[in-house]
């Protein structure tokens, strides 16, 4: 049996998937605690979690095991997976005999935190970077952080609908219609990639076949265009040549820092992710950027937006610092997963 705490993580954890389109999983994570007990490792493993279940995203790494299994093609989960519709018990029988039968499998699968590479975020970064290149006018250097597989520093390459406004190759395999709510957010102005780098602490490396099924397998299972628009994206980013460099956020950021040239703007971007780096690393990145900031000028500006959680809020916010100066900015609000944006920034 579950201890309390961990049953609530799970129902939490539900209700954000009922919240972001994913009725599947949702019964999934309510099913879940009463398939966990003391008989297999992976449910000793989750009953003595230590930490903060949440932030460790635990209920993503369980339901991401599972689905990696279901695409590997296991017979008795592909016969409830979706797109089959069956009931809760035929689906918590799938379960039980799934996790007995792939415990050890299962077990390994919760050492590592999921790593999403949401592409969808992309329609949320898109006008931050513009805005970047808008008030600096000069070519961007784009370095990520949490970069997982590095399909966002391709952001250049998707076709962008926002109602009334539409950006880049019309041709692109890779769409993004996020809802603009209030309006469109601002697309004028010339984006020029000059250099593009990103790192992870554990990168996914879209060469590895096994890879590639490990960063699909995070992708909710009834949410079919994330699964085909995430297929797409990594089709491109092969194209491009990316690769993520394995290195802790402060180190690449202090290192990258150094490299910066003149004639361009030094582009730190993150989505999603600050709430998973330790704090060593978050005041590494800081002291980093409060640093090279001091020698910023506007011929070699420094500029960090970030995609993520601010306060209480029940959606992300977009944010922009830009050095000289260092004034920090918010851009608009928007949906973790990139459904909608509402922008709030200049226009």
């Amino acid at each position: 049996m579950l201890p309390s705490a961990l049953v609530e993580h799970f129902h939490h954890h539900a209700r954000d998937c009922d919240k972001l389109g994913s009725p599947f999983t949702a019964r999934l994570c309510r099913l879940l605690p009463d398939l966990l007990d003391e008989s297999t490792a992976t449910g000793n493993r989750v009953i003595r979690w230590s930490g903060n279940p949440r932030a460790a995203a635990l209920a993503l790494r369980l339901t991401g095991g599972l689905h990696a299994l279901a695409l590997d093609g296991n017979p008795v989960l592909k016969a409830v997976y979706p797109p089959n519709e069956l009931g809760d018990a035929a689906l918590a029988e799938a379960i039980r005999k799934t996790i007995a039968s792939d415990d050890a499998f299962l077990d390994a699968y919760l050492d590592s935190a999921p790593q999403t590479n949401e592409v969808g975020r992309s329609g949320m970064l898109l006008p931050g970077f513009l805005t970047i290149a808008r008030e600096t006018g000069l070519p961007l250097a784009i370095n990520e952080i949490g970069s997982s597989a590095g399909l966002n520093l391709v952001f250049d390459q998707f076709r962008y609908d926002y109602g009334s406004k539409t950006w880049g190759d019309a041709d692109s395999p890779v769409k993004l219609a996020p809802e603009a709510r209030g309006g469109p957010p601002p697309l004028d102005g010339d984006l020029v990639i000059a250099s593009r780098a990103g790192s992870d602490i554990a990168p996914i490396d879209i060469e590895n076949g096994t890879q590639r099924r490990r960063l699909l397998s995070y992708v909710w299972a009834d949410q079919a265009l994330r699964f085909e628009r995430i297929e797409a994206a990594i089709g491109l980013a092969r194209r491009a040549g990316i690769s993520v460099e394995r290195a802790d956020a402060a180190e690449f950021v202090r290192e990258r820092l150094a490299e910066r040239k003149h004639g361009e703007a030094f582009v730190l971007f993150h989505s999603i992710m600050w709430q998973y780096l330790p704090q060593s690393s978050k005041e590494g990145v800081h002291a980093a950027l409060a640093e090279a900031g001091k020698s910023a000028t506007a011929d070699a500006p420094i500029a960090r937006l970030r995609m993520e959680p601010l306060g209480e809020a029940p959606h992300a916010t977009l944010s922009m610092t830009l050095w000289p100066g260092g004034e920090t900015r918010r851009l608009a609000n928007c949906d973790y997963h990139g459904r909608w944006i509402e922008w709030t920034g200049p226009v």
